[in-house]
């Protein structure tokens, strides 16, 4: 797995002149993680078209290989995965490293917590600093033996039973995370586990393990939650996969193409899971000229190619029940809302205070360092747009990917550049941003380390 060069890459983004073209972004983040995850436990091989290759994804490729399974490469985008079977993962020679990772670890955990091994799991400090307790939570009902030094973060091990036992969980703060990692145990769990969900979140583990053939079970109880049902203990069938684009990469170029004047692009083949689109949603609501066309269905998922102009945008209410089909995507929002006309208020959103960063914070801070007014709340933001000036100040990224590229976008759309001051974890996770972006016509330069 390519690791993080040691020295800050601060970043410099100008004007751009108008995004204009037909594109295609990387592949889908959460859908890559998991196709992995579930080859490596199915009977056969599962070939992946699309796959995402930057090194989350790629971490959890390399944890699959020290479990059994055997993953390779064939080209750009394409992989194969020859699973080991339900229960059948190996106990590692050494300890997991998953980098930034934060689905992968915590997807993994729930994949490893049925296996009567012991594994141990650590990451970059980012990811050492992160809580597991949502996680940990419910496997350690299940009956999975937790050792950390730090109460419940990275480094850690698990310690899987002989059997696990079924349970019924409701979660309690919405996370597909959560409610994936639970289902994966209960994959080679006997008997019937069971998620309630208060509030449903992205369905992408569900898609997948109906597509691998497990017997599961989705309806609504008569409060009207969503529940899911899964037998355990029934083998995977290696499958097929094709991975469409990733919405929450396409987030930026459509905040862009929005912002800035004379813009008329086209993302093909992204997906449109109806759990994803909360950003296109909103945008909408500010005026964005957003089309899609093309809609079909690729593996199970929603995809279309998503057309976007150059738009005059207005100050909206976001409500806190849309967060989960955008939470990864505030970031681009918050761009969007600086240049809007009048006040955006995201509420709800305290869920981004646990990501790679404090992206309340973070983007508090960043927005007020380029002059827009924002108010920060526990678990809201409240940005004021169409500020004279726009731009010409440096961002702390804190190592977080969507904090770096959404303050590049605000600089291809305002009015003075505006400097990243690292932007090693961009490479990372998106690595074909810079050249994506450039071939659009943005314009990115280097800059130098600030002194210590």
């Amino acid at each position: 797995m390519p690791s993080m060069s040691p020295s800050p890459a601060p970043l410099v983004a100008a004007s751009a002149r108008p995004l204009q073209g037909r594109v295609r972004v990387p592949g889908d983040k959460s859908i890559s993680h998991r196709a992995l995850m579930l080859g490596a436990l199915a009977i056969g091989e599962t070939t992946i078209d699309g796959l995402l290759e930057g090194d989350d994804v790629l971490a959890t490729a390399a944890a699959m290989r020290a479990f059994g399974a055997i993953v390779t490469r064939t080209e750009p985008g394409r992989w194969r995965v020859r699973g080991v079977g339900v229960g059948g993962f190996l106990e590692p020679e050494d300890c997991i490293d998953f980098g930034n990772s934060g689905t992968g670890a915590r997807l993994a955990m729930g994949l490893v917590a049925s296996q009567a091994i012991s594994v141990t799991f650590t990451g970059d400090a980012s990811l050492r600093a992160r809580p597991m307790g949502r996680i940990l939570d419910p496997l350690r009902r299940m009956g999975v033996q937790v050792l950390a030094r730090s109460k419940d973060r990275l480094p850690l091990t698990l310690k899987g039973p002989d059997i696990t036992l079924p349970i019924e969980y409701r979660v309690p703060v919405p996370s597909a995370r959560v409610k994936s990692a639970v289902l994966f145990a209960g994959l080679n769990t006997p008997g019937i586990t069971t998620i309630i969900e208060p509030t449903p979140t992205r369905d992408h583990t569900e898609r997948l393990l109906e597509r691998f053939g497990a017997a599961l079970e989705i309806d609504r109880n008569e409060d009207g939650e969503r529940v899911v049902r899964l037998e355990g203990r029934r083998d995977l069938k290696a499958q097929p996969l094709v991975i469409p684009g990733d919405p929450s990469s396409a987030a930026f170029l459509i905040v862009a193409a929005l912002l800035i004047d004379g813009s008329d692009l086209t993302i093909e083949s992204m997906l449109l899971n109806p759990m994803r689109i909360g950003l296109i949603e909103t945008l909408v609501e500010m005026g964005g000229a957003i089309e899609i066309d093309n809609r079909r269905t690729v593996g199970g998922e929603a995809v279309g190619d998503v057309r976007v102009r150059a738009s005059r945008l207005r100050g909206v209410v976001v409500p806190a029940e849309r967060a989960p089909s955008m939470i990864d995507e505030y970031p681009a929002l918050a761009i969007a809302a600086a240049f809007a006309e009048g006040v955006t208020v995201m509420n709800g959103i305290s869920e981004l205070r646990l990501k790679e960063s404090d992206r309340i914070a973070a983007l508090a801070a960043g927005l007020g360092a380029n002059g827009v007014t924002v108010e920060e709340g526990p678990e809201s933001l409240a940005v004021t747009g169409g500020a004279a000036r726009i731009g010409g100040g440096t961002v702390a990224t804190r190592l977080d990917h969507r904090i770096a590229i959404s303050f590049l976008v605000l600089g291809l759309a305002g009015h003075a550049p505006v400097t990243i001051d690292d932007s090693r974890a961009i490479d990372t996770h998106f690595p074909e941003f810079q050249a994506l972006m450039n071939g659009l016509g943005a314009h990115f330069e280097r800059a130098e380390p600030a002194a210590a």
